[in-house]
């Protein structure tokens, strides 16, 4: 997107005559319509995006924007830090500001940008937090017997720790991107990228003993191009993120692990354990999706078993 707004705005250098007067309500609107249509940007994206500005209106009040100076944005950063947020959600929340008043630039609602100068929260790298192998064991195994979705969650959580997906990747995945004949799914990922991704055959099973046992019931007779997901609720919909958080907590409870864990940690935690049985950084980063490697080089600082093999092996005093 940055790229994209850089060109345009080549094209719309000089004194440009403002905008007819839009509230800044329906300028947002506007802004969101443009990184869905035109950006392509994921829905995940653009609700973030959404929040935060609405977060900036409900600051801006009745101020109108062509108006507002590089001390004014200052102003609002101050703001969302009195309020106690973290410096990598202000930064957030920066960037989502700077990126609506380019396009505010673009559309001709204002001459020039006074957010190009406005500065990100410094931020420590925050290190990812993984479960041990062991716990991993007692986790997949939580859904309880009884349980009438037993199935469907058990492939679920195999799924998420077997591929390192995102939520909103397995709660997207649909039939057709199932083989597992030859043990892959096709994902599709930010920016709608997608890639190959093994599942392994604990997971393989799984899948296969849900969809044979289970979906069928949840979807009923309901016709295919309907329900295209392989995860679906109890009501045969397509199944919701918050579900999949709910079923993570609950199996966490069960199986006496942090009760922080999330779905998130079961990413990190198939990154961390392929590099610790020796997986080489590029290939993690092209399983997880990620469009740079310096993303991927974070669970170099994870492994904590590995970092003190190393030491005893080669520091002359461990």
């Amino acid at each position: 997107m940055p790229s994209k707004l850089r060109q345009l705005r080549k094209q719309n250098t000089g004194s440009v005559p403002p905008h007819p007067a839009t509230s800044a309500v329906d300028q947002v609107g506007r802004f969101i319509t443009y990184l869905r249509s035109e950006c392509h940007l994921a829905e995940n994206t653009v609700a973030a995006y959404g929040r935060d500005l609405r977060r900036f209106l409900a600051w801006l009040g009745t101020r109108p924007l062509a108006h507002l100076r590089l001390d004014d944005l200052t102003d609002y950063v101050a703001q969302l830090q009195r309020e106690g947020l973290s410096p990598p959600t202000i930064s957030r929340m920066i960037v989502a500001t700077r990126q609506f008043f380019k396009f505010l630039q673009l559309e001709g609602v204002i001459v020039e940008d006074p957010s190009e100068l406005l500065g990100l929260q410094r931020t420590w790298q925050r290190i990812p937090k993984a479960i041990t192998p062991r716990d991993v064991e007692r986790f997949l195994t939580a859904p309880l017997p009884c349980h009438p979705l037993r199935w469907r969650d058990r492939a679920l959580l195999e799924l998420l720790y077997a591929t390192g997906c995102r939520v909103s990747e397995v709660c997207g995945l649909k039939i057709n991107d199932m083989h597992l004949e030859e043990g892959y799914c096709r994902v599709e990922g930010k920016g709608g990228k997608q890639r190959m991704v093994p599942l392994g055959h604990r997971a393989v099973e799984a899948i296969e003993q849900y969809l044979r046992r289970l979906r069928p019931k949840l979807v009923k007779d309901r016709p295919p191009d309907t329900v295209p997901w392989v995860f679906v609720s109890r009501n045969g919909r397509r199944l919701r993120r918050e579900a999949v958080w709910e079923l993570v907590k609950k199996c966490a409870l069960r199986a006496g692990i942090d009760p922080e864990v999330s779905p998130h940690w079961l990413r990190h935690s198939f990154a961390t354990h392929l590099l610790a049985g020796g997986a080489d950084l590029r290939q993690i980063q092209e399983l997880l999706g990620h469009a740079s490697i310096q993303t991927t080089q974070v669970y170099t600082q994870v492994d904590t078993a590995r970092i003190k093999r190393i030491h005893r092996q080669f520091h002359p005093r461990a």
